[in-house]
């Protein structure tokens, strides 16, 4: 079942110029970095109450963002939602008509599991689905 928002990812093109701002004008806390190999992301954290904000930026270059950020630019990449059982939610998703960008979930930050719904199943909005180990 869907539990929380867990965060709001921003497509950044300048990583540092993006965590000064959130850290430096907007006051935000900031929680280090993360390379996300599996993504070919390096993430920005801003944990802000109950939720945060994560910068996403190509690592090394490289990946399916660097195509994201030249085709429609920096913003808001997608909308994560926590799951307290990802296998049942994809399931029950499945079977409702849901597509996924992938056919089973992969490691994501924080060592969770993740995988993403396709933006045409939600009204052109790129949804990702995680699931914290447990203990977490």
């Amino acid at each position: 079942m869907i539990v929380a928002l867990d965060h709001i990812a921003i497509a950044v093109p300048d990583l540092q110029r993006a965590i000064d701002r959130f850290l430096g004008d907007f006051g935000l806390t900031f929680e280090g970095t993360e390379n996300v190999e599996a993504a070919k992301t390096t993430t920005a954290f801003f944990p802000i109450d109950g939720t945060s904000i994560e910068l996403v930026h190509p690592l090394d270059g490289q990946g399916p963002l660097v195509q994201h950020l030249e085709k429609r630019g920096p913003g808001i990449h997608h909308l994560c939602f926590r799951s307290d059982n990802l296998d049942e939610d994809v399931v029950n998703l499945k079977d409702k008509g849901y597509r996924f960008l992938s056919d089973e979930p992969s490691v994501g930050a924080h060592n969770t599991r993740v995988i993403f719904i396709h933006p045409k199943s939600c009204d052109g909005v790129l949804i990702e689905l995680n699931e914290y180990p447990e203990g977490h």
